[in-house]
């Protein structure tokens, strides 16, 4: 459970420094996200880690579903008088909801963009290598970005996701660290308060993208049907997850 949870927070850190190119919304931002996507989807050695990334999720979820039965199972009959919060946070207590929430994020953004970008009708364009000389096609992943967080109920979605995604690393951050048995009074405090940074940083720069593409709104080559396409798509995708959970 904590080395899985860990390596994710490493996958956060690298897909954050490649999303933040979105705040660039010149011509030049456009191509180097392109570039980007292109990258972390052709690439032998991330498309490896890209995989461990899965597989570290699925594992991050059958840990969590087992590490609450055996807590249930350990104590059957609630408490008459509850007070967890004296001892500890809401943050530890609702880690299952944090993580369901979490989850179901993971797959409705998964679908609307790594399955768009794989599977998709994704409009190409060509673009010349600066070095060699040669013609390139790339797909145009930042258009269909940029057009789904025009839409306000996806942009909310988000912006809510990475909330819950805080208070789950709020927790979960430390807790690896000590499950791991990095556990020592001398550091104690300092994992206490890199764990409270990293989860209010990571999830607020990574609600930040949506949040000013949608204020911003860059102007995008596409035509009002394929905008219409994209976003209706999008939704769609949210409202299909959200009625199967």
């Amino acid at each position: 459970m904590a080395a899985s949870g860990l390596f994710l927070t490493l996958f956060l850190v690298g897909h954050l420094l490649g999303n933040l190119q979105l705040l660039d919304t010149s011509e030049h931002g456009k191509h180097a996200f392109n570039l980007y996507a292109a990258f972390m989807t052709t690439f032998p050695v991330v498309k490896i880690l890209s995989y461990l990334t899965y597989g570290s999720i699925i594992l991050h979820v059958i840990d969590g579903i087992v590490l609450t039965r055996q807590n249930r199972a350990a104590r059957p009959v609630r408490y008459a008088k509850e007070n967890g919060a004296a001892n500890a946070s809401w943050a530890s207590r609702s880690m299952a909801l944090l993580g369901i929430l979490t989850l179901v994020f993971i797959i409705v953004h998964m679908k609307s963009f790594f399955a768009e970008m794989h599977w998709g009708d994704v409009e190409q364009y060509t673009y010349t290598d600066p070095e060699s000389g040669v013609n390139h096609s790339l797909k145009d992943l930042w258009t269909i970005t940029v057009l789904a967080f025009q839409n306000i109920w996806y942009t909310l979605f988000y912006v809510l996701a990475m909330v819950a995604l805080g208070f789950h690393l709020s927790h979960g951050v430390s807790s690896g660290f000590q499950s791991l048995g990095l556990n020592h009074p001398k550091y104690n405090g300092l994992v206490k308060y890199f764990g409270l940074g990293f989860s209010i940083l990571v999830p607020a720069l990574f609600a930040l993208i949506p949040i000013y593409l949608y204020v911003q709104k860059p102007q995008v080559d596409a035509t009002i049907e394929q905008t219409k396409a994209v976003v209706e798509h999008v939704v769609v995708d949210l409202e299909t997850e959200t009625q199967s959970n």
